[in-house]
C-alpha cells in the first residue's frame, strides 16, 4: 500500500515542465548572451566605421577629445571607437581572447557612460531624456550583460536550483 509521504516522493520527482529548458539554459545560457552581447556591440562598431551614419557620431567625438585631453579628435575618435568596439564584439562572439575583450569593453563602458558625467546638460532636458541619453542608457545593459559573462569567464557557474 502507497503511503502519504511515498506519494509525495514520487510527486516530487515528476518533471515540471520548465525542466528541460532550464536544463538546457544553466550551461549554455551565459554563451548565448555573450554572443548576442558581441553581435550587438560590433554591429554598432561597424556603424561608426561610417561618416555620419552613427547618430552617436556627435556624442562619440565630444567625448572622446574631452577623455585623450584632445590628442584623438573627429574622425579619427570614430575610427578609434569603431575598431576598439568590432574588437570586443568579436572576441565576444568568438569567445577567443575573451579575458583581453572583457577587460577592453570595461573601458569602452566607462566611455560609453562618460557623457553622463560630461555632459549632463545636454542629455536631460526638462521634457525626458534626449535620444542620445537613451542610447547611454541602453548602454548601462550592454554593462550589465558584460559584468555576467565576465563572472562566468572568471569562473562562477549557474547551476539549476532545487526549490
Amino acid at each position: 500500500m502507497t503511503t502519504i509521504p511515498d506519494l509525495r516522493r514520487t510527486m516530487r520527482k515528476a518533471p515540471r515542465p520548465g525542466d528541460r529548458i532550464v536544463g538546457w539554459l544553466a550551461p549554455h545560457g551565459i554563451d548565448v548572451l555573450r554572443v548576442c552581447l558581441g553581435l550587438v556591440i560590433t554591429g554598432f562598431g561597424v556603424l561608426k566605421l561610417f561618416p555620419g551614419v552613427s547618430p552617436a557620431e556627435p556624442l562619440v567625438t565630444r567625448a572622446v577629445d574631452i577623455l585623450t585631453f584632445g590628442v584623438i579628435t573627429g574622425q579619427t575618435a570614430m575610427v578609434v571607437t569603431a575598431i576598439a568596439e568590432c574588437a570586443i564584439g568579436l572576441m565576444l562572439i568568438s569567445g577567443r581572447f575573451l579575458r583581453t575583450g572583457l577587460i577592453l569593453l570595461a573601458g569602452c563602458a566607462l566611455g560609453w557612460m562618460s557623457p553622463l558625467a560630461l555632459f549632463p546638460a545636454d542629455l536631460f532636458t526638462g521634457g525626458g531624456p534626449t535620444l542620445e541619453a537613451q542610447y547611454i542608457l541602453k548602454d548601462l545593459v550592454l554593462g550589465a550583460a558584460g559584468l555576467v559573462v565576465a563572472a562566468k569567464a572568471l569562473g562562477a557557474r549557474m547551476t539549476v536550483g532545487t526549490g
